[in-house]
């Protein structure tokens, strides 16, 4: 049987689950023997590939057109700057000609940058689940010129990868029919995956049912280390921001346990640069200890909200340092000159992973002296090294823990100390090749930072912080916003080309209304409503209740998907029953207040059986379970009493006001001459009006 064959060619190739990362160097002012249609692109990594000599094109019309024209199959292939399994692969397979021969003579070859592209990636990802049980990247399907694939897989070895050619090959020539008898089967597939019904059930949320996904998702904590229990660990901002919340609701103490103990070790962790701040994607064992170093935009500003929002509850001082050694790696690293955020640093530098944070015990010498001792005993560097080859990453969880006594200083001193010691050695490591840094612009990213930037400046009162944040917003709504009143995705040298996905118009509206909450101007509101009303119209599913990942202006794939589950970004569909509920209370839109729990409906029952995937929809249930506060605060010194309300934790809040009338019905007839009144309502009824802040909180609590 034809099936049976695949599953045999499946078997024998060697696929990496969820590799990643690297970049390769600079080739400026290099003479290159190819060039392919590439070189037109702005993605760094479609650029890398643009003199190799298989014959890419980038997706789109004329690529398609030529496949089904020639009546060639497709060879897509996906990855992304910073992914070091995507470069090997190049390395081996794409630079070789006779390789790329094979690929030229039989395929019109794709090349998608998977972070610009995630709604091609999304297609062909489910393809490889479907017929390998895995994947990661590099993503590679064949697919016939329709584009409905007939196999996919990760990293192929030189060999193998030529013997899947030619298997292929000469089976399209041979029997076309079967091979495409695949594609409709796989393509079917891939339609009926993550396609969520609409729930008609009535169901009554209740905090029954926060209690039963907790109870489950303990179950899956690390409570020594912090962290799921995985052998690889990814810090899943969105968990821990769940369960702060869930402490906040019930007073749990077991889940503020969870969460203290996985920021404590991670920020104490390799996974953290212990030298210049900011967080790598992920640690490849249970440790923390061993980073998978490249540094994603979209993790550290995720954990830039978690590490300010953990610290309003419990004031630890560890979370307030993350938080500032962060922003200052983003504000060095990863801030274009027009404000705008770049996507990630790669893992690799001169070729090694890692090759640039990790250190010898004898380089540490040579640069610190006399005091090389106590930050080798402080971050666990020793001299065969707590890595590889000899080599150390600097971890505290990984050094002396009696470090106050043997050098007899306090806790101040120590941190103090350690603070002087990690800048000379910051200066010894900007001598050295940096990694290359990814630098487009993504709308949902970026929208992410400055959400990222404006919960650490509610929490700590830093202007440099909401300065950042408001240079992000502006200079995206100016350079990304089309004539239709929609977005785009991307954005470098001054050009935006892909429409946006559901994920930058979930995380642009979220960006607008927290905004709106520290700044009170409300143009950011009404731009958020309006471009709900645009995600409304061209992307909303009447007939299942939730939002499809494509604009219907711009969806031209085989299947048109839906984002559902939470994964190290939370769901475009969950962050948007989160916007579509506070917009309804501002706006006083029934409409989406029902659109919102619709949508916590249809996927309740899998929030129940995997709440670790669910984590951004469990806290639109709890909003849903217990309708937030509306703060409304009136007055000339509004700023100063909406700082109040900012140094605590308050996730069932929203805040509106400012010092004059407004449209907003909630604060019509609020205004009292000479004074500040400050208006705790709920369900718009709105209890007695307050001056002090202190007096406002003893009404929520």
């Amino acid at each position: 049987m034809f099936c049976t064959k695949i599953n045999l060619i499946a078997i024998i190739i060697l696929c990496f689950h969820l590799t990643s990362c690297s970049q390769k160097s600079n080739t400026e002012n290099k003479k290159f023997m190819y060039t392919n249609a590439l070189i037109h692109e702005t993605s760094p990594y479609l650029l890398q590939h643009a003199h190799n000599p298989v014959n890419w094109y980038p997706w789109g019309f004329e690529a398609l057109a030529k496949a089904k024209k020639e009546n060639k199959m497709l060879l897509i292939s996906v990855g992304y700057a910073a992914c070091h399994w995507c470069h090997v692969m190049e390395h081996e397979s794409y630079e070789d000609t006779t390789v790329a021969h094979t690929m030229n003579e039989n395929f019109i070859c794709i090349k998608v940058d998977r972070e610009e592209r995630p709604d091609v990636d999304q297609v062909y990802m489910n393809a490889a689940y479907l017929i390998n049980g895995n994947g990661g990247w590099p993503l590679n399907a064949l697919a016939m010129p329709d584009g409905k694939p007939f196999y996919a897989g990760t990293y192929f070895p030189k060999e193998r990868w030529i013997q899947v050619l030619k298997y292929f090959s000469d089976l399209y020539k041979k029997d076309p029919e079967k091979l495409q008898e695949q594609a409709d089967h796989v393509a079917k597939g891939i339609r009926d995956i993550e396609n969520v019904p609409m729930n008609k059930n009535t169901i009554s949320f209740s905090e029954k049912n926060s209690d039963e996904m907790f109870d489950t998702l303990q179950q899956n904590i690390d409570w020594k280390k912090g962290g799921t229990t995985s052998s690889i660990k990814f810090p899943m901002p969105s968990i821990w921001e769940n369960l702060l919340q869930y402490n906040y609701f019930t007073k749990n103490n077991d889940a503020l346990k969870a969460v203290e103990t996985t920021l404590q070790h991670i920020a104490e962790g390799g996974i953290y640069d212990q030298i210049g701040g900011g967080f790598s994607r992920y640690s490849t064992d249970a440790n923390w200890h061993v980073p998978h170093f490249e540094k994603m935009l979209y993790d550290n500003a995720q954990l830039v909200s978690l590490y300010s929002h953990a610290f309003q509850l419990t004031k630890n001082p560890l979370y307030k340092k993350i938080v500032y050694e962060t922003i200052g790696f983003i504000k060095r690293e990863l801030t274009s000159q027009e404000g705008g955020f770049y996507s990630s640093l790669d893992a690799d530098s001169d070729g090694e992973e890692g090759k640039f944070y990790v250190w010898s015990k004898d380089e540490i010498k040579k640069n610190l002296g006399n005091d090389a001792d106590i930050f080798c005993d402080y971050f666990g560097i020793t001299d065969k090294g707590n890595w590889e080859h000899d080599k150390n990453i600097p971890d505290i969880n990984e050094g002396d823990k009696n470090r106050l006594k043997k050098y007899n200083l306090t806790k101040d001193e120590l941190e103090n100390k350690i603070d002087s010691l990690k800048l000379k050695i910051l200066t010894v490591r900007d001598t050295r090749n940096r990694p290359q840094t990814d630098d487009k612009i993504l709308t949902s990213w970026n929208a992410l930072m400055a959400k990222g930037l404006l919960a650490a400046y509610e929490t700590f009162g830093e202007k440099d912080f909401l300065q950042m944040a408001e240079t992000d917003i502006n200079f995206l709504l100016k350079k990304i916003t089309t004539k239709e009143n929609g977005l785009y995705r991307n954005y470098k040298n001054d050009t935006a080309t892909i429409h946006a996905f559901l994920d930058d118009y979930a995380f642009m509206i979220s960006a607008l209304i927290e905004y709106y909450q520290v700044s009170f101007n409300e143009n950011y509101l009404q731009k958020a409503n309006e471009l709900m009303q645009y995600a409304l119209q061209h992307f909303y599913d009447s007939t299942s209740g939730m939002f499809f990942y494509t604009d219907d202006l711009y969806s031209n794939l085989i299947a048109r998907k839906m984002e559902v589950a939470d994964n190290v970004i939370p769901s475009s569909n969950s962050e948007m029953a989160k916007n579509l509920l506070l917009l309804s209370l501002y706006f006083e839109n029934e409409n989406y207040k029902n659109q919102s729990a619709q949508l916590v409906k249809n996927v309740i029952e899998d929030m129940k059986k995997t709440p670790g995937y669910y984590s951004n929809w469990a806290q639109a249930l709890a909003l849903q379970i217990k309708e937030p506060y509306e703060i409304a605060i009136a007055g000339n010194e509004w700023k100063e009493k909406l700082s109040e309300f900012h140094k605590h934790y308050l996730p069932d809040a929203i805040y509106l006001g400012g010092a004059s009338e407004s449209n907003f019905s909630l604060l019509q007839n609020k205004f009292i001459n000479g004074k500040t009144m400050i208006y705790v309502c709920r369900n718009k009824t709105c209890r007695q009006p307050v001056e002090q802040v202190s007096a406002a909180l003893l009404q929520i609590k």
